[in-house]
């Protein structure tokens, strides 16, 4: 956690060099899924985003459904910066006490974290000086290291000697960012 503070608080401090939006998801917020993030400008036409998600509940439906998500991107801006279309490449960790997809009807759930490697695509709107709205949609390859157990006993259902092993390719972003400008 000290070391989370840390880096928040060196880029945060990187950060006010440049122009710097703070941002919040208006669409992950509704499902009560928290997704903030920072962006600032590190060129003429690219910016770096941190952002961080996550939906802490335990469980829904007795289903276990937590994670969390640290990624940063690099994003280049085809006309102007924080206003118009945009691609970004992102990179970033997850840790996680969820059921898989599919395993839905099975008594079988993850724990475990994982990296990610993938690509964003969206478009920024001004709304006026000081807000910015930011539609984006994501994705990539994601590597999973975990262990599994039963939902109804918490017993192990694997026998992998260190880590059980998945990599998928997943939508793992989008939404719709308010975004305020810090300086």
């Amino acid at each position: 956690m000290k070391k989370s503070i840390l880096v928040v608080l060196l880029f945060l401090s990187i950060a006010s060099f440049g122009q710097t939006y703070i941002k919040g998801n208006a669409l992950t917020a509704l499902a009560l899924m928290p997704n903030f993030g920072i962006e600032t400008s590190i060129g003429k036409k690219t910016t770096f985003q941190f952002d961080i998600l996550a939906f802490p509940w335990k469980s829904i439906n007795g289903k276990p459904r937590q994670f969390y998500t640290v990624t940063n991107e690099f994003r280049y801006h085809f006309n102007e910066k924080f206003n118009g279309f945009y691609a970004g490449a992102n990179a970033g960790m997850s840790k996680y006490n969820f059921q898989k997809w599919n395993y839905e009807h099975l008594d079988k759930y993850q724990k475990g974290f994982g990296y990610f490697f993938g690509a964003t695509i969206g478009y920024e709107k001004k709304w006026n000086d000081k807000f910015t709205i930011d539609y984006f949609v994501g994705g990539g390859w994601h590597q999973g290291f975990y262990h599994g157990y039963q939902i109804s006993d918490d017993a192990s259902y694997e026998h992998a000697v260190h880590w059980n092993k998945s990599g998928e390719w997943l939508p793992f972003r989008g939404g719709i960012m308010i975004s305020y400008k810090l300086n």
